[in-house]
């Protein structure tokens, strides 16, 4: 609608000063011609807005003008007080901050849109921790938060899964993203985009070298591409399972990312008693974790994944079975 554009010129203008009409043509998907009409209808309207033309030219406000509409709809005010990552805002140091902006928001909102965002915030929660993850170790990012702000190069001691001696690298960070609870820092080693997981960062330094960005390359652009590259990286084993009904929904939220395609019941009928899947992990020890299910799930192939739970299995017969008792001193 054309009041919401309007708006929202008024507001990119009071927030970035002089902006090409270009640019404000593009951010919101209209014609140079139609950002010049909306100009002059603010311009009817009482908004001292003026055009510069030339190379450095632009749209922008006489210099101390403010409005103090907000702009934002019932809708809008509500989505503010849905928070998708409530942890994100601890870990940054911003807690405290969040809260002030909200409670100054708030009273920015027209009556009217009050009660439903105070309402919103009390009947919506977003846990970002997955089920059964277990508790993960305090992660400090203040160091890589400054380094994205900063524009400058990091020194990394970073462990990889499975090693014990940090390795020490530079690199050139882009930014910070949180996913289900996890922090990432996506940043280009040697040129190449990379994730470096805060939990397996050891120590972070800023330098003195000015940060290197391939031009036009944006942090939202490289997480989906190496999201989509974790994804989609084709497991070295192929395991296949059935799994009895009373355990499919448990087994599924637990082994969602390793899962290929959807559980399928076991014979004909939807109704039965097991389902088969398939999973695609690492190596045929991966299936140790497979264990807890016990009676309730069988692996069916590879035959070197049997035996890996056949062997381990035994073991643990052998440690419960032999004295009927613990071996080690009673407390």
């Amino acid at each position: 609608m054309k009041s919401d554009r309007l708006l929202s010129i008024l507001l990119l203008l009071q927030t970035r000063g002089r902006v090409p009409a270009g640019e404000l043509a593009e951010r919101l998907e209209v014609s140079v011609r139609t950002i010049y009409r909306d100009i002059e209808a603010l311009s009817i309207a009482g908004v001292p807005v003026y055009a510069e033309r030339g190379r450095h030219g632009g749209i922008a406000l006489l210099p101390g003008f403010r409005t103090d509409v907000t702009g934002l709809t019932a809708d809008e005010a509500r989505a503010l007080f849905v928070l998708a990552a409530q942890g994100a805002h601890a870990a940054l140091g911003l807690d405290a901050a969040l809260g002030s902006a909200l409670r100054k928001v708030m009273a920015a909102l027209p009556a009217p849109h009050r009660p439903a965002a105070e309402l919103t915030s009390r009947r919506i929660l977003v846990d970002p921790v997955r089920w059964m993850s277990g508790p993960r170790p305090v992660v400090d990012v203040a160091e890589l938060h400054e380094a994205v702000f900063a524009d400058r190069r990091l020194r990394l001691d970073y462990r990889h899964s499975g090693t014990r001696t940090p390795r020490v690298y530079t690199v050139d960070p882009y930014g910070l993203v949180v996913k289900a609870g996890v922090w990432y820092l996506v940043a280009d080693r040697d040129g190449v985009p990379q994730l470096f997981r805060a939990d397996r960062v050891r120590r972070a330094a800023l330098t003195d070298d000015a940060v290197v960005r391939r031009s036009g390359v944006e942090l939202a652009e490289l997480w989906d591409t190496l999201r989509k590259q974790v994804e989609e990286r084709p497991g070295g084993v192929r395991l296949r399972v059935r799994v009895h009904r009373s355990r499919l929904d448990l087994f599924v939220r637990l082994h969602a990312g390793a899962l290929i395609g959807e559980p399928r019941p076991e014979g004909e009928g939807e109704e039965g008693e097991w389902a088969r899947a398939e999973l695609a992990v690492d190596s045929v020890e991966w299936a140790r974790s497979l264990l807890s299910f016990g009676p309730n799930l069988e692996v069916l192939s590879p035959p070197e994944a049997r035996t890996v739970l056949a062997r381990h299995a035994a073991a643990v017969v052998a440690l419960y079975g032999e004295t009927g008792g613990a071996s080690g001193p009673t407390p």
